[in-house]
């Protein structure tokens, strides 16, 4: 991602072309950059791309794969004076650079005529309301820590209930090894393994020190032996993963659950998406549990789409138009039913949705498990330095010891 002090310099320059910026754009075509490119999610992104041309636009699919490759070539459309109609971001600060330096669009108007603040949760509105104004549009609430597993990855493991925390689950992994399984599915990249380490710090470290560490930039907590334990129970993971793990995607590690190979995947409830589109079902086919326990903390993630800046009224029209269509009650569900999320909204029927989806929005209720993901809570910067030493640590043969005082020094110099 282009870093704040590039954002700086060419501000200026960029201010110059920002009048007639998407000059391109035709009535309400829209031209969309987003990271959906597997199965299960091309089928989810279309349902907004047809909703949109239902509502008299033209929607203009403009995929690349990989997030980071995603937000790097809208911003730098952005800046180089060809910015898309909409792009994709995490819901989180990475794009809180881009507010600053003035090169988005509100969509105030939207917010308050669709009562956002009334029925979005507050992580959400936190992430995408600076300021007092709305610089993006939120397309679903995403839970990235989800126990996935194979029922018969189980069965032939000789498992017969859930595990109920995070021992039962290490319990749980064993067994699956000693049956000639992959224990867990891990996808071997960075943010995937910074994922399932932010899904221990939340279970085994407890509500209290994740906010502390992530929050609060706290450097005692992060120096205590109960981060130290975060640490050491998160590396006892690295025995259950098979030889083909790193530099895998996420999306073929679901696929070894699906084909019954492996057991379990700590990953997003986007990854419903994959086993709906191998026509599996929630309950009969997988099962699915949201964090390590009962009532485990619920972190709150998930996408939005943010709207270049821009006073072409043709592009304004259609940057309105997006905003509308992709939070209304019908495209969120339907977005919802393919993509694996829960719709961010309150005001909808989700009755369709399935059991993994119930539970979820279930979960959402209760406020007091409502937990921002880390990407909510510190800047990418900090965010980047402290995945390096998350994946320095599960790859490598490093002390968790070092791992914390690493840890700990990225911390000390964001």
């Amino acid at each position: 991602m282009v870093k704040a002090a590039k954002l700086t310099k060419i501000a200026a320059s960029v201010a110059l072309v920002l009048g007639a910026a998407v000059a391109h754009a035709d009535g309400e075509k829209a031209q969309v950059i987003h990271w959906w490119t597997s199965g299960g999610e091309s089928a989810a992104i279309k349902q907004f791309a047809d909703a949109y041309n239902k509502a008299g636009g033209v929607w203009v699919d403009q995929a690349i794969a990989g997030g980071e490759q995603a937000r790097a070539a809208a911003i730098n459309r952005i800046i180089g004076g060809d910015p898309p109609t909409a792009a994709q971001f995490n819901t989180s600060k990475q794009f809180h650079d881009i507010i600053d330096q003035g090169l988005l669009n509100n969509i105030d108007d939207v917010a308050a005529k669709e009562n956002w603040d009334k029925i979005l949760p507050q992580p959400v509105i936190d992430s995408i309301k600076v300021k007092g104004h709305w610089y993006a549009a939120p397309v679903d609430i995403h839970m990235p820590a989800w126990i996935f597993y194979s029922k018969p990855a189980f069965a032939k493991a000789g498992i017969t209930s859930d595990p109920k925390n995070y021992d039962e689950l290490i319990a749980d992994l064993g067994k699956l090894k000693a049956a000639g399984l992959t224990g867990l599915a891990l996808g071997g990249q960075p943010w995937q393994e910074k994922l399932t380490f932010d899904a221990v710090l939340a279970d085994v470290g407890g509500t209290d020190l994740y906010l502390k560490v992530y929050r609060d930039k706290d450097i005692a907590a992060a120096s205590s032996p109960a981060f130290k334990n975060v640490l050491a129970q998160y590396k006892k993971l690295h025995d259950y993963v098979d030889a083909g793990s790193p530099g895998r995607n996420w999306n073929d590690a679901t696929a070894l659950l699906i084909q019954g190979k492996a057991g379990v995947q700590i990953m997003g409830d986007w990854a419903k998406g994959e086993f709906i589109a191998a026509n599996q079902s929630a309950g009969k086919d997988y099962g699915c549990l949201p964090g390590f326990g009962p009532k485990a903390p619920y972190i709150v993630a998930g996408d939005v789409f943010v709207f270049p800046k821009t006073d072409n009224a043709d592009a304004l029209k259609a940057q309105h138009l997006l905003a509308t269509v992709m939070t209304s009650p019908g495209p969120q569900v339907a977005f919802s039913a393919k993509k694996g999320s829960i719709p961010i909204r309150t005001d909808v029927d989700a009755s369709k949705l399935d059991v993994c989806a119930q539970e979820g929005i279930e979960a959402m209720k209760d406020k007091s498990r409502q937990l921002p993901n880390a990407e909510m809570l510190v800047a990418p910067d900090l965010n980047g330095a402290l995945q390096d030493v998350i994946t320095n640590f599960w790859n490598k043969n490093e002390s968790v010891d070092d791992a914390q005082k690493a840890f700990v020094s990225a911390m000390k110099g964001a």
